[in-house]
């Protein structure tokens, strides 16, 4: 796990709360109901994330949404730290044409090239939320190690007129049932699959023929696949990018006295998700020994959050 500052509370080394820094960008519709439609996404995930302890939130759309203040938003975080996280959400549509991938703005469109440039330079941790039409073409030109990839279509071939994944995106960061692990924190993986299985039922339900198959990329090579697992090495990455906190985390994530703890517990769990993808390749005795080391510092982890 990425940490760089400690502090010992209690007995326990935990690591300073690193810095939350969410973008939505929210492009054009081409028609006045899909615009609104776009805007309305993107202030509702406004709304939520501003509800999160400590979140910088920034949110493009309508004439605000152009190339020139998304590079700026971009640039301004070149000084973000290793251990931060940015968020960045793309909503609208996208094109491809076999070679590059561009988001629809107002005036000059963007490419997956010019953001992957920008992203580039910034050292915090990276979640890319590509919830746009041919999304999927975005994957090749914007995958880097570590950096978490999110595609509402497996390939920048499925190309309909709007996508509906946004809708599912919002309601995973608000919905308790997207947190499958029960730790009252939505990450970047559970929000991912809770979303790929609303779109799913919604095409089923609707007996429609599915025209997106959201995907997901988080070792920096190869193509997204839809059932990230520790087979295919896809999803450690994404499931250690905490997104919101739930019920009581969020009133901890809130108090300056317990954020450090919270982070500490929130890298333990990152780091038993990270032990069962290498539990393949590890000696059961070694296994059994840093999983008991782990289970025994988040009980004490949690213990003192508790008082």
């Amino acid at each position: 796990m990425l940490a760089v500052a400690f502090v010992s509370i209690s007995g326990l080394a935990v690591t300073a709360r690193a810095e939350s820094y969410f973008v939505t960008v929210a492009g054009l519709g081409g028609e006045p109901d899909l615009d609104q439609r776009f805007t309305d996404w993107a202030k509702s995930l406004d709304q939520i994330l501003r509800n999160e302890a400590g979140a910088k939130v920034e949110t493009l759309y309508g004439a605000d949404a152009t190339k020139a203040n998304v590079e700026a938003k971009l640039r301004a975080l070149t000084s973000t730290k290793p251990d931060d996280q940015l968020v960045l959400m793309l909503i609208g549509h996208g094109t491809f044409d076999d070679r590059e991938y561009k988001l629809a703005l107002p005036g000059p469109d963007i490419s997956a090239t010019e953001l992957s440039q920008l992203l580039d330079k910034i050292p915090a941790r990276q979640l890319i939320v590509d919830m746009t039409t041919s999304s999927g073409g975005a994957i090749p030109l914007l995958q880097k190690s570590k950096r978490v990839i999110i595609a509402a279509t497996k390939a920048g071939t499925e190309k309909s007129s709007v996508v509906i994944f946004p809708r599912y995106w919002i309601e995973a960061l608000r919905d308790p049932a997207a947190d499958a692990d029960k730790n009252e924190t939505i990450t970047a993986l559970e929000a991912f699959r809770y979303a790929q299985t609303k779109v799913a039922k919604f095409f089923e339900t609707q007996n429609r023929l599915a025209t997106e198959h959201a995907v997901i990329e988080d070792t920096g090579k190869g193509e997204g696949v839809k059932d990230p697992s520790p087979d295919n090495g896809e999803g450690r990455v994404a499931n250690s990018f905490v997104l919101v906190h739930l019920g009581n985390s969020a009133t901890l994530a809130k108090d300056p006295a317990k954020q450090k703890l919270l982070k500490h517990l929130e890298d333990l769990d990152a780091q038993l998700d990270e032990l069962k993808y290498e539990k393949a390749s590890k000696d059961p005795a070694q296994y059994r020994r840093e999983l008991q080391t782990l289970m025994v510092d988040r009980a004490r982890t949690q213990e003192e959050l508790d008082k």
